[in-house]
């Protein structure tokens, strides 16, 4: 059984467009949050997220994050860690959130949760939920067009595994073992899902991405997944909204 829980924020601002996905027997993680920084404030927020992802795995369930952006990815593997499972972690990204505070251009927190789960550069949240870094070995980032130099750099360097194309999958020994997937809505092409933040030309069609979330569902061996919105306020005709939760679905379909 699948079990949804969204945390309707962007970074440590809510963003309130995302309730409307909100089902019959969805969870809402939506806590007060602390005056401090981003990081501080986003511990707060990820700790009782990781508890829920916990909780859903010791009753069997399978636990499915919706969020609008790809740090909520360390409040799971913390919660992947509380309920004793440690597994390869697939990334679905247009982008590598591989910088560190020495590589990044822009100081912008939500290219980092990649680095952070494995133990690089800022690692407030990730000791704030308890999240034991997770190998990098135990890492394929796939598609990843749009990378800084420097964080292109660190990422050729470390032991995670790059697979330029999301088809690679298809064609990939993955490891034994339970799998997270990552998935952030902007690796589709922006013609198919324009309501990104930050659109990277090229890109992965529906087609291609539902074939290779077919193939993952098939292994049986999906244990969590995190979905990385759409803004909810670009999405004026709710196209990317549509295709997202259409290939979500694929994924995680019994």
């Amino acid at each position: 059984m699948n079990h949804f829980i969204l945390t309707p924020f962007f970074l440590d601002r809510p963003e309130r467009g995302l309730d409307e996905l909100v089902e019959a027997n969805w969870l809402i993680n939506r806590p007060i949050l602390p005056v401090g920084s981003p990081q501080e404030r986003m511990v707060f927020l990820y700790r009782p997220l990781a508890r829920m992802v916990a909780a859903a795995l010791a009753k069997g369930q399978r636990p499915i994050s919706v969020a609008g952006d790809c740090c909520t990815s360390i409040a799971m593997l913390a919660g992947l860690e509380q309920a004793g499972v440690r597994p390869t972690l697939i990334w679905f990204d247009a982008h590598g959130d591989f910088n560190t505070w020495q590589t990044t251009p822009s100081g912008f927190l939500g290219g980092m949760p990649l680095a952070m789960g494995v133990g690089r550069g800022e690692q407030t949240i990730v000791q704030g939920v308890g999240l034991t870094p997770l190998p990098e070995a135990q890492v394929i980032l796939t598609d990843a067009r749009d990378l800084d130099a420097a964080e292109r750099e660190a990422l050729a360097a470390s032991g995670v595994v790059h697979l330029p194309h999301v088809t690679d999958l298809l064609d990939y020994a993955l490891p034994e073992g339970p799998l997270y997937v990552h998935f952030d809505t902007d690796v589709l092409t922006p013609t198919v899902a324009p309501a990104m933040n930050y659109p990277a030309a090229g890109g992965a069609t529906a087609a291609e991405l539902k074939g290779v979330f077919r193939h993952l569902a098939e292994t049986g061996r999906v244990t969590a997944v995190s979905l990385s919105a759409w803004n909810p306020a670009l999405d004026h005709d709710g196209r990317s909204r549509r295709v997202a939760m259409e290939l979500l679905h694929e994924l995680i379909r019994p």
